[in-house]
């Protein structure tokens, strides 16, 4: 990533040995370990948060896509109940309808329903 070689790097530990000395080295190169992961578990907790946070947003934006659907779909089907409401208002008109005094008006749909062929009698002793 910075471009750093192995004799650049032997460089900086022969720099770092002169100024530190050997007695307070391993110290030192524990403390900057412990320091490194630390750096690094907190750029892992932010790339995750970063990572949870553009889910929430995604799934959001699939809520409200959804809602949108739900909507339009519902408008949808009120208009084609309404459509339909009004075609069949329009089949049936007052016209159609049997006089008042006439046998269809007897069984309130205006319709005479045929008894089936195969029905049993219900009077047999």
């Amino acid at each position: 990533m910075f471009g750093v070689d192995f004799s650049e790097l032997v460089v900086i530990l022969v720099i770092t040995l002169i100024v530190v000395g050997p007695e307070r080295l391993p110290k030192v190169a524990r403390t900057l370990g412990h320091l490194w992961g630390r750096l690094q578990r907190y750029v892992n907790s932010v790339k995750a948060d970063v990572s949870r946070e553009m889910a929430a947003e995604e799934f959001r934006l699939m809520q409200q896509k959804l809602k949108q659907e739900a909507m339009s779909l519902e408008q949808a089907v009120k208009q084609e109940a309404v459509s339909i409401e009004q075609t069949v208002k329009q089949a049936v008109t007052p016209d159609d309808l049997p006089p008042a005094g006439s046998s269809t008006a007897q069984t309130g749909t205006g319709l005479q329903l045929a008894q089936p062929a195969h029905a049993p009698e219900q009077n047999k002793p």
